[in-house]
């Protein structure tokens, strides 16, 4: 059968199957029409129908989740677990807490956790999980008794040779800890089976950072494939939450003035760059007070707060999307290139709309997928993983320069994957090859299970 054939073929019937999951569809899709020339070359993939099996996760847990919040009322959540390929381990990938959370979200997630891990090179499948509850506007006591309620089922199907959980969006070091402690004290067992602790109970160093200090990292790559670097570039990006906050730290210290960022309620505007002050104050502003970028606004009244706006129409070099899904949609990609944007570099799970990609691509600058860029967060969980089972603990310098050799071992493989496959320097169309086919080629290994 001819690929391109079956490849339509393959699509149009993953589409009659479950038509109402368009994000999955969507992920499905981005990869799926980056392998002709791989299935063209090694038709065994067709033989062993690995798409087929691909798209299918092994395993999904929904369950119901009861708590009772501070005025006695009770509240009911939905609570969800994809394991979706365990070929090159036990499943791994975040927890997301947050009303938008759906199984057809969680399956997009978990379906691109499974090539991001692969690219990190690291012995881990892919999973997500989360419930439709939000930690906005919920006192601890409230979030802690939701995240024990969570456990009280997921924990029969966790584990650490079987399904490591982290944190994600509305998902952070104190949710971790809850979580963590609940399932300590149902299983008697303190092992590595959540990443994203707090380094005195068995977390890493730099785990929270990771995932934006990756971003910068990748970033830097890219660029200097063009003889450039981040020195003296403007930068932006959306999300403030650790992907976000942690981007602009290294993207500052590598040299990048970072004028533009949001969060829910707006977006701010700082032609002078985010300083130490005031990247001290916005953390301790979302990380401890979980306040609004209004305050920033107030602290520094120089800034512009831009009310319900996003930050694409601000003029920058870099643009880095750390927020949510089809976040970076075709017009705002049309003003980033008309204001001279030569990278965006994605720092969250497919930011960017199909439409703004091929308007990336077209125009020739530098774009990212997030299984590549955004790779850094669980490449220093798995290295937490490693620290726990060793009973030992890196130092900081140690495990950013494990992240440092990671992020570059990720992007020459984009890059060389790419080339060989004669689409060279398009870093999508290598991300998803290399993530592929060393899944692809461990389940033929692993038979037909």
């Amino acid at each position: 059968m001819e690929t391109k054939n079956y490849l339509a073929g393959f699509l149009d019937a993953l589409d009659k199957k479950d038509p109402a999951q368009k994000v999955f569809h969507q992920a499905v899709y981005e990869v799926v029409t980056t392998l002709a020339p791989v299935l063209a070359q090694k038709p065994v993939y067709i033989k062993e129908k690995i798409l087929e099996r691909i798209v299918e996760p092994e395993r999904i847990i929904s369950f119901r989740v009861p708590w009772r919040d501070d005025k006695g009322e009770i509240h009911v959540n939905r609570g969800f677990r994809v394991q979706f390929n365990s070929a090159l381990g036990p499943y791994k990938g975040g927890i997301r807490f947050h009303s938008s959370v759906t199984q057809d979200s969680l399956k997009f997630l978990a379906f691109e956790q499974t090539f991001k891990n692969s690219l990190t090179t690291l012995p881990l499948g892919g999973g997500k999980g989360g419930s439709d509850f939000d930690t906005r506007g919920k006192s601890d006591t409230e979030v802690m008794r939701f995240c024990h309620a969570f456990i009280d089922e997921l924990y029969h199907h966790i584990g650490y040779h079987t399904d490591i959980p982290a944190g994600d969006l509305g998902c952070g070091a104190r949710e971790i800890g809850y979580m963590f402690g609940q399932y300590k004290k149902l299983t008697n067992d303190f092992t590595g089976a959540f990443t994203g602790k707090k380094p005195n109970w068995g977390g890493s160093l730099l785990r929270p950072q990771a995932t934006g200090y990756g971003v910068a990292y990748f970033a830097q790559n890219m660029l200097a494939t063009r003889q450039d670097s981040l020195q003296g570039k403007t930068a932006i990006i959306s999300g403030t939450g650790n992907v976000g906050i942690y981007a602009i730290e290294k993207l500052t210290e590598l040299g990048a003035k970072v004028v533009g960022f949001m969060d829910y309620d707006g977006s701010i505007y700082d032609k002078d760059g985010v300083d130490a002050e005031k990247l001290a104050f916005l953390k301790d502003l979302v990380f401890t007070r979980r306040g609004s970028l209004k305050e920033y606004k107030a602290k520094f009244p120089q800034v512009e707060f831009r009310a319900h706006q996003k930050t694409w129409d601000i003029p920058c070099d870099v643009a880095c999307p750390t927020a949510c899904e089809n976040e970076l949609n075709e017009q705002d990609a049309k003003t980033l290139l008309a204001n001279g944007c030569k990278c965006v570099c994605e720092g969250s799970n497919m930011p960017c709309t199909p439409e703004a990609i091929t308007l990336f691509q077209q125009a020739g600058i530098l774009y990212s997928p997030g299984k590549a860029s955004n790779a850094g967060g669980v490449a220093v969980s798995g290295l937490e993983m490693t620290q726990n089972s060793m009973r030992i603990y890196w130092t900081r310098e140690e495990v950013d320069n494990y992240l440092k050799r990671i992020m570059s071992s990720i992007h020459e493989s984009c890059l060389s994957y790419a080339e060989e496959y004669g689409m060279k320097g398009n870093y999508m169309a290598g991300a998803n090859i290399a993530g592929f086919i060393k899944v692809a080629d461990s389940m033929i290994d692993q038979g037909l299970v």
